[in-house]
């Protein structure tokens, strides 16, 4: 699904934040992205999302350059951002829901039905009329989550997606992801605090001071995300099985 080849990101001021990254992420995978804060997370899904441009090496989504072929891969990824006021645009939540998909170009009976579906899967049909500044954190994050299932993409980013969250709003946010994950979508998050996810994901990527440092299966890497300067979650440490925060 997204192939990553030797990536570089140089920023004008000379910070080298991607080393030479490759990675390969399969259709339907959910991998964690995690690393220590400044370590290249954020970077490197900006790159995928076409939000960046590299400076040297290759990323494909599907076949596609999401910097030459933008628009195709801008419909097929979506990213929610780590902050959700930075992508909230709409008055309402109904009109912010329905701001991606105007942007399409979508017939209107599409575009309607497209958000009140989106709206009904991340539990805000009851709030479509309310603005958006009255939000919680925890529904601010749903309806960034909705805004960008709109646009029906196969492939999901999040970024840091339990800032600012309190519990119950971290397994709301969770809830969702994990059912995104089985009907099939590719989920791609990034995050420092890995207890909170690394229960539901098939596979974790290790990024350290901008290098892929490796990637494996949850059950192989856990014990190892303290060389890199991550916590394992608690259950590592106390020595029992994975426990999900939704239990």
């Amino acid at each position: 699904m997204i192939e990553i080849q030797n990536l570089h990101l140089h920023y004008p001021d000379g910070t080298r934040a991607l080393k030479g990254i490759d990675l390969a992420i399969s259709e339907g995978e959910f991998l964690l992205i995690c690393g220590p804060n400044g370590s290249g997370k954020t970077t490197l899904i900006r790159l995928i999302s076409g939000l960046l441009k590299p400076t040297s090496g290759s990323v494909h989504v599907n076949g596609l350059n999401p910097i030459n072929d933008s628009s195709e891969v801008r419909r097929m990824v979506g990213m929610v951002f780590q902050d959700p006021d930075s992508q909230i645009v709409g008055e309402t939540v109904k009109e912010d829901v329905a701001f991606g998909p105007e942007n399409l170009g979508l017939p209107v009976e599409e575009i309607t039905e497209r958000v009140d579906w989106a709206l009904q899967v991340m539990g805000l049909k009851d709030l479509s009329e309310k603005p958006c500044y009255l939000l919680s954190g925890g529904e601010k994050r749903r309806l960034a989550i909705a805004g960008v299932l709109a646009m029906r993409p196969q492939v999901v980013l999040f970024d840091e997606p339990f800032s600012f969250l309190d519990y119950p709003g971290i397994r709301e946010v969770l809830k969702h992801m994990v059912r995104l994950h089985r009907e099939g979508h590719t989920l791609i998050v990034t995050t420092h605090d890995v207890e909170k996810v690394i229960a539901h994901v098939d596979r974790i990527a290790i990024i350290h001071d901008g290098e892929l440092k490796v990637a494996g299966p949850p059950e192989e890497l856990m014990m190892k995300l303290s060389q890199f300067g991550i916590r394992p979650p608690c259950y590592a440490l106390l020595g029992r099985e994975k426990v999900s925060w939704l239990e």
